[in-house]
């Protein structure tokens, strides 16, 4: 189902049933600007997110292992589809210093059509398992795991 407005491109909207679109927002973060930015390079080049924003450093305060933590952290918005999911929690896993890395999954309602789409197609070789070119292996780039990203 699509609505459309005159002169503005058509917009996917919920399903009759409520069902949300494909694409998701997955949101994280890294304790340094030079580390999410690596973290989010990898993500986009492995084909597991079609885009990735990295935002201003944050204050986080927590509890951890009963006690109360805190410090800069800086937000990356990763958008993605649901099939693109489980290989991205695993990459982020990987490539992140925390033991319990945010990996929080927002669903998208509605979105421009052209960008859904764009969205599914840039994710599509990671939800295959093709892993683009190199057969379902992690490229041989700056991708390694838990990379030290102080190089």
């Amino acid at each position: 189902m699509q609505a459309q407005t005159p002169g503005v491109a058509p917009v996917a909207v919920r399903s009759q049933n409520g069902a949300p679109t494909d694409a998701v927002l997955v949101l994280t973060t890294a304790p340094d600007a030079l580390l999410a930015k690596h973290i989010v390079h990898c993500l986009v080049e492995e084909s597991l997110v079609a885009c990735a924003q990295v935002g201003a450093a944050v204050t986080a305060m927590y509890l951890w292992e009963g006690r109360l933590e805190g410090g800069d952290e800086f937000p990356m918005t990763l958008k993605t589809t649901t099939d693109a999911l489980p290989a991205l929690h695993a990459r982020l896993r990987q490539l992140h210093p925390y033991q319990v890395p945010e990996f929080l999954v927002l669903p998208v309602a509605a979105g421009s059509c052209d960008y859904l789409d764009w969205t599914a197609q840039a994710t599509r070789a990671a939800v295959r398992g093709a892993g683009g070119s190199s057969g379902g292996q992690l490229p041989d780039s700056v991708c390694s795991p838990k990379h030290d990203a102080e190089e």
